[in-house]
């Protein structure tokens, strides 16, 4: 029998190692900006165009390559970070496996241009499919510059599923941001389409937090300092007015690493339990500098998740340092009396004026009693029978074709009787959240907010799907500020938002006026609503127009509907029971959670 194992071919090696590696523009910008850092850059330029699916280009003025080192940094494996398998474990630098540059070369066409600051000329390499091209001398800068074209062009099942320009770009920018939060001291510059994105010149943490993510910040972070023997944490966490739902800036860094840590995340939350509202986020950026042979960033093909050997030591450092921190920040003002001096008591003058009480005035010849007084509560009750005019008795809706096994699986708008007079005592409100009737099948409840929700959720998709504007213009614009990786998702729902009733106007730099909001959300921050808005279109992620506009739609209605607790008239119990049944899915919302639930009739009648 013939032998069946055979080894790969480097270019299908190289391909399998992209499909890991490299799985969109984004990958492929931040392997080759940390490249860049590793040689020592302090000025990197990154140029997109099209999301970088057309074309990545990431220019450093870096230590450089020889004409060798040009050559070999794209073989599989070939690094200059390790040179034992000990070196594994003491890792402080960025890309180490030798994979990225091969399997970048794998999957796209490839120009290096490099020179080292030592020599005159340079090198100039191109590279497609794996494959050496040409490679000559050239005169260029000292550094490194790359140029990734056609990204997938041998893969088309791989380039068919890249997202939208607008949600690649965002990925684009949001794995910049990660990059230049660890590096404050590196100046970084962003370009789409030949327009500046992103000006990050060289600062301090703090500053290149704010230039990053806005000025609102500056006054929401407060520091976090730990030093043990274990690890050293330091950044910031945002105060406790700065929570919110979606969208908040949240940052694990490990030695110069990001990170994605879940029992991390519950330590910074477990220091603000009972301080913000619950399944509200707060903005942080933490920095762990701990042993490189205490933590193994080699488990993830993309070096997010990485593993600590001491997790429980460090989560109890993490939560008690952001507690010592929150305990420093107060919001109630205290008055020190050793330092205030004597509190002044307010001189009077001997020669004021006294006040004079007020004088009541009435009329004592009064007497409520008398018959001489407006005698008219006879007459008043006389046609008191009138009040009670066109009601009906109370009658048990039924709900034809419905099984006692059903959970209302058979409810229609025409199953219901529409006239409110008939609805008159027949609905109850239980502990201002759930709103009971009698079927025939037994006793319904109704989630009265998870009610709303699906009322308001087909009336705004509706909206945008008809392209009907209806907004209410404000009498002083508000202003708004989205990070620099919401504004290519906000740019591509502006049309869906203006059929639900916002009107925006772009200032420039990631800010909008609000000029107009829908009708109905009196009471809501407008600012908030469309940053929540923004982050559930960026998490949809698709380049399907209508799972877009139902994330838009959905996060409306959620922010708009009804609360737990607000108690309903029956007039209005009916009329939401009535728009409900009219949806075309009344059971559930539509992320999927139960609106409407019958207790049967032998359920009811067994608790007896």
């Amino acid at each position: 029998m013939s032998d069946i194992i055979h080894l790969l071919p480097d270019s299908v090696a190289n391909q399998i190692a992209a499909g890991e590696v490299i799985q969109r523009p984004a990958s492929v910008i931040k392997e080759l900006v940390e490249n860049s850092i590793d040689a020592e850059a302090t000025e990197i330029h990154v140029l997109v165009t099209e999301a970088g699916k057309n074309c990545i280009q990431v220019i450093d003025n870096g230590k450089g390559m020889s004409e060798t080192d040009a050559r070999l940094a794209f073989e599989r494996h070939a690094t200059s970070k390790i040179t034992s398998a000990s070196d594994l474990f003491a890792l402080r630098t960025m890309g180490f496996r030798g994979e990225a540059l091969a399997s970048i070369a794998a999957v796209a066409e490839v120009e290096l241009k490099s020179r080292q600051r030592d020599a005159e000329l340079g090198t100039k390499l191109f590279i497609a499919g794996s494959k050496v091209e040409s490679q000559e001398t050239i005169s260029c800068p000292i550094g490194s510059n790359f140029k990734v074209q056609n990204l997938f062009y041998n893969v088309p099942a791989r380039r068919k599923f890249l997202k939208s320009n607008a949600t690649e770009l965002s990925n684009v920018m949001t794995e910049f941001e990660r990059i230049a939060l660890v590096h404050p001291n590196v100046s970084f510059y962003l370009y789409s389409n030949d327009a500046e994105v992103m000006n990050l010149p060289a600062d301090v943490l703090h500053q290149r937090i704010i230039r990053i993510f806005g000025k609102k910040l500056n006054q929401q972070l407060i520091a976090v300092n730990a030093e043990t023997a274990i690890a050293r944490i330091s950044g910031y966490v945002g105060k406790p007015d700065s929570a919110r739902k979606k969208g908040a800036q949240q940052y694990f860094f490990v030695n110069g690493r990001y990170m994605r840590h879940g029992y991390f995340h519950r330590a910074v939350m477990d220091a603000f339990e009972n301080i913000i509202p619950t399944g509200e986020q707060v903005p942080y950026f933490i920095y762990f500098e701990v042993d490189p042979s205490q933590i193994d960033v080699n488990i993830h093909p993309t070096k997010t998740e990485i593993k600590f050997e001491n997790e429980q030591a460090i989560w109890q450092i993490l939560s008690a340092a952001i507690k010592e921190s929150l305990g420093k920040f107060s919001a109630v003002p205290s008055i020190d009396f050793d330092t205030a001096g004597k509190p002044q008591m307010p001189i009077f003058s001997q020669n004021y004026t006294p006040v004079t009480p007020p004088k009541v005035y009435y009329n004592q010849s009064f007497n409520p009693f008398s018959q001489s007084a407006p005698s008219k509560k006879a007459s008043s009750t006389e046609h008191w029978q009138e009040l009670y005019a066109g009601l009906v008795p109370q009658k048990e809706v039924e709900l034809p074709g419905a099984e006692p096994s059903e959970v209302c699986s058979a409810c229609h708008s025409a199953d219901l009787i529409n006239v409110e007079s008939s609805f008159s005592g027949e609905f109850y409100q239980y502990k201002g959240r759930f709103i009971m009737t009698s079927v025939k099948s037994g006793l319904m409840i109704i989630d009265q907010h998870r009610a709303h929700i699906n009322v308001l959720y087909e009336q705004y998709l509706s909206q945008i799907e008809g392209r009907q504007r209806i907004s209410q213009g404000l009498l002083f614009p508000e202003v708004v500020t989205f990070q620099p990786s919401e504004v290519p998702i906000l740019e591509s729902v502006m049309n869906d938002l203006e059929y639900i009733g916002f009107d925006l106007t772009s200032l420039g730099g990631g800010s909008y006026s609000i000029n107009g909001i829908p009708e109905g959300i009196e009471g809501l921050k407008p600012a908030d609503l469309l940053r929540d808005m923004v982050n559930s279109a960026k998490e949809t992620g698709s380049d399907i127009k209508h799972e877009i506009q139902s994330a838009l739609a959905l996060s409306m209605a959620k922010a708009v509907a009804i609360v737990y607790g607000q108690v309903l008239s029956g007039e209005e119990m009916a009329d939401l029971v009535n728009r409900l049944f009219a949806c075309s899915q009344p059971n559930f919302t539509p992320d999927g959670h139960v609106v409407v639930a019958t207790l049967n009739d032998d359920v009811v009648e067994r608790m007896f």
